[in-house]
């Protein structure tokens, strides 16, 4: 895929891509199990994060005891998570350089999307656009409706998203997948993470067939 032509929107993934959520959702797991006297294996469960709630609470709870469990941890979710969770290096830094380069930002999340608006304000990190409930494929729809010709995410999943919105997949090595895996997926480019991303970003616009912005 090419640089874009125009104008610059770049979409990012949340968890592991702009935020370490491991440490909040490790403690919300955990108050989820207290609270419903179910066994949660935290640990385990933010080794995986990436895919919707419902796909890691039907490994410790029945199909039809999902729903309303994911209603629980969302409502607990604020009061443990928010305050627990840490920016990723870089995330700052990466939303400041598409602001340089004249462009927009936008985020695009699987997860719930008050509670990624809530990490996001918690953190100073401010995208133009926030979209949230929203898992691999399902991601291109947003992506297209605001032009976003890149797309960051640490999951394979985000992968399939970019190239399923025509974007220029980039991947960082925060999360759950390793550099073979992102690639084999379709990333056009892996990054070690968001610390590369300034530096990336400048090399991108200046590309033949790109447009600069400033």
């Amino acid at each position: 895929m090419s640089p874009m032509a125009s104008s610059l929107t770049v979409g990012f993934d949340l968890d592991m891509t702009l935020i370490d959520s491991r440490p909040g959702i490790r403690a919300c797991y955990t108050a989820l199990a207290e609270r419903t006297g179910t066994f949660i294996d935290a640990d385990l469960a933010v080794t995986r994060l990436g895919p919707p709630l419902a796909e890691e609470l039907i490994n410790w709870f029945p199909a039809e005891d999902v729903p309303a469990m994911a209603d629980l941890y969302r409502e607990m979710y604020p009061s443990i998570a928010i305050a627990a969770t840490p920016a990723m290096a870089g995330a700052r830094e990466a939303i400041d350089a598409v602001r340089a380069a004249g462009g927009r930002t936008m985020v695009v999340t699987a997860k719930y999307e008050p509670n990624a608006r809530l990490h996001l304000a918690h953190l100073g990190i401010e995208p133009d656009v926030v979209v949230g409930d929203l898992w691999a494929e399902q991601k291109a729809a947003a992506l297209r409706e605001h032009g976003a010709g890149v797309y960051v995410g640490d999951h394979v999943g985000d992968v399939r998203g970019a190239r399923a919105a025509g974007a220029f997949s980039v991947a960082v090595g925060t999360g759950p997948c390793p550099a073979g895996e992102l690639r084999e997926a379709g990333a056009d480019v892996v990054l070690g993470d968001l610390s590369d991303f300034p530096e990336w970003l400048t090399g991108y616009r200046e590309a033949p067939g790109a447009v600069s912005l400033v």
